[in-house]
């Protein structure tokens, strides 16, 4: 399915109903990728430039040392704030009907990250875990299982090779399942973790896509992620959003259906917002 111009929406929001995520092809196109592109690598050479973990206000760079490419960039979160592509896209019109149907129009922002999994990469896996577990403090987030919507811009083919999303698709109706509290992040992303909360890994699908194409899922969704092994990045574009009256936090993204651009810095993860705003390195 295709949401440029008058595409029929009732298909995706079908299967985000029924297996807790869904996939829209071909929402932007290759001159938009391109656009983003350009900027995942802007934001990387960046990121490089700095010592150790850099934050200032919401912008964070995860630095990390890999055993296959040595320093590398493992994300940023909230890059929009310095970067105008990056914040056109997280309020661009397309990704505003894939949401309104689900969340109204009036929805604030929670997550704006850039991932990478670099070809050859032996610490770019996700561990099997829910957004959910991530949506603190909890009394900021109410009604999360309707109010919330992950999505992800696919900027390069996203593989099994290359290790492709994984989800277990039903799983957003367990409500919160234990699967660990340790680092989600370059900890591997073994299926046993599964088999020892009494779930079966041979339902897992791999969410497969090409450039362009929009993945949403439920913050209750089980994924994880294994490493990339094909010869290609896999970069990735992810933007949180959730119903404004539900949530206590966040970036306006969207009020009365019309986009909103970011201004001062405002509370979303980042508890000391206010108290350290400054641009410093996080130990």
């Amino acid at each position: 399915m295709n949401l440029n111009g008058t595409a029929d929406a009732g298909d995706h929001l079908a299967d985000y109903q029924r297996q807790g995520f869904a996939v829209v092809r071909g929402v932007f196109d290759a001159a938009d990728v391109a656009e983003l592109a350009a900027a995942f690598d802007r934001q990387y050479i960046a990121g490089l430039t700095h010592p150790g973990d850099f934050r200032h206000g919401n912008l964070m760079v995860r630095l990390g040392s890999d055993a296959g490419l040595g320093r590398i960039v493992k994300m940023v979160q909230w890059p929009s704030y310095t970067d105008a592509a990056l914040a056109a896209f997280r309020t661009d019109m397309r990704l505003y009907r894939l949401l309104a149907p689900l969340l109204g129009s009036d929805i604030k922002q929670i997550i704006n990250q850039l991932h990478w999994k670099q070809a050859g990469s032996q610490a770019s896996d996700f561990a099997f875990h829910q957004d959910a577990r991530f949506r603190k403090p909890p009394s900021c987030y109410r009604d999360l299982a309707t109010s919330y919507v992950q999505t992800g811009i696919a900027v390069d083919p996203h593989t099994v090779e290359s290790g492709a999303l994984r989800v277990l698709p039903g799983s957003h109706r367990l409500g919160l399942v234990d699967l660990g509290s340790g680092a989600v992040m370059g900890d591997g992303a073994p299926e046993d973790a599964l088999a020892l909360a009494g779930l079966d890994p041979a339902g897992l699908t791999d969410i497969l896509l090409e450039p362009g194409d929009v993945a949403f899922w439920n913050p209750f969704l089980i994924h994880g992620s294994g490493r990339n092994r094909g010869l290609l990045d896999r970069r990735f574009y992810l933007n949180g959003y959730v119903r404004a009256a539900d949530c206590d936090r966040g970036e306006w993204a969207w009020r009365d259906g019309l986009p909103c651009p970011l201004g001062a810095p405002v509370l979303v993860h980042y508890e000391q917002l206010l108290e350290r705003p400054e641009p410093h390195y996080v130990a």
